[in-house]
């Protein structure tokens, strides 16, 4: 299989960061959205958009931190994510509320500090 190039890494790294904040963003959004306007629960907690979430989290998360580890050798980054991955995961098992969302940003501020591990480390 042929390595990833670092231009790649570089770049998956940095969307899995904007993807993890543009979840955190979603997660707040809608908590505020739909429990003060009472307005689009049916499109802002649909668990497929969730579901998408996490599967590009995963996709994502794979392509680049697995390819940071064989780089760097450093495995922080890889298991850092791999626990945000398991606790956004966790979040789409419970039902919608306070305690999915802080599960998806507990897990989405692991994701994203791992890419930015992976990032830093990649520069040595």
């Amino acid at each position: 299989m042929e390595r990833p190039s670092a231009t790649t890494r570089l770049k998956l790294d940095r969307a899995g960061i904007a993807l993890s904040g543009l979840c955190a963003v979603h997660c707040i959004g809608s908590i505020l959205i739909v429990g003060f306007l009472g307005i689009g629960g049916e499109w802002f907690l649909s668990p497929a958009i969730h579901e998408i979430g996490l599967a590009l989290a995963i996709l994502i998360g794979a392509l680049t931190l697995v390819a940071g580890v064989m780089r760097h050798g450093r495995t922080g980054p890889l298991l850092l994510g791999g626990f945000g991955l398991m606790l956004m995961g966790a979040a789409l098992v419970g039902p919608h509320g306070t305690s999915e969302a802080a599960l998806t940003i507990a897990g989405v501020a692991c994701v994203a500090l791992a890419h930015v591990l992976n990032l830093r480390y990649h520069s040595f």
